[in-house]
């Protein structure tokens, strides 16, 4: 059983994948996201995160709401599609702002969140997923 599901063209494969796929962006995002909320008055105080939207305390709780919030859902599943436009926005701003001067290597990592939760968005969560059973 688990070797068709793993080794198939199936679509009981591709919900495992996507669980993976879940499982691992989210779960590696989150630290980022943990990361700014544990020194949030550092990082306001001294001005070190950018100013995108209204002030630097708006643009890195927006931050912090895609990276952890919205990887948390992620992950379970939940409101997944719409969970990824935040994280797919503030990928984007580190691609195209942050890192818009430094070499590839600079934005590398962003880009491949980027792909990632695109393809979350374009596929949905799969059948491992709270949306799944929300549906049935």
């Amino acid at each position: 059983m688990i070797k068709s599901i793993l080794f198939s063209s199936e679509k009981g494969g591709s919900d495992l994948a996507l669980l993976l796929l879940r499982i691992a962006l989210g779960g590696l995002m989150i630290t980022h996201g943990w990361a700014k909320w544990d020194s949030f008055d550092t990082l306001v105080a001294k001005g070190q995160f950018p100013n995108i939207i209204i002030s630097v305390k708006f643009s890195l709780i927006l931050a912090i709401f895609a990276e952890f919030c919205c990887s948390v859902l992620i992950i379970i599943g939940a409101f997944t599609r719409i969970a990824t436009i935040p994280l797919i926005f503030t990928m984007l701003v580190a691609i195209l702002v942050v890192h818009l001067g430094d070499p590839i290597s600079a934005k590398e990592m962003a880009i491949l969140y980027l792909v990632g939760f695109t393809s979350i968005l374009i596929m949905g969560p799969g059948k491992l997923s709270i949306d799944a059973m929300i549906k049935k």
